[in-house]
């Protein structure tokens, strides 16, 4: 009996990145997401990490991050940590970070 061939899934195209501003795709269980990481030294504003609701102060480091597949009205800014332990780490209240 012959073993079927197995064909290799065609890549699924992802969205194009902004152009020019270090603006990343990373592919995560809860969809495609644009990652851009801050260095923190052109950071004028201090901004609240939905990963654990404390404050991300003027000149930290952080990454900014929103959906591919939406408008980019939803851009979060995260603590590098809390962006790379999301998916194992839920926000505080239990929801799963969107």
């Amino acid at each position: 009996m012959a073993v079927p061939r197995r064909h290799p899934r065609p890549e699924r195209p992802r969205p194009p990145a902004p152009a020019g501003d270090g603006t990343e795709y990373e592919n995560r269980p809860d969809g495609g997401w644009y990652v851009r990481r801050l260095t923190g030294v052109s950071v004028i504003k201090a901004y609240r990490c939905p990963g654990c609701q404390q404050e991300i102060p003027v000149g930290a480091p952080h990454v900014v991050a929103w959906r591919a597949d939406g408008d980019g009205a939803d851009r979060r800014h995260w603590h590098s940590a809390c962006w790379a332990a999301r998916e194992r780490r839920p926000p505080p209240g239990g929801r799963k970070a969107r």
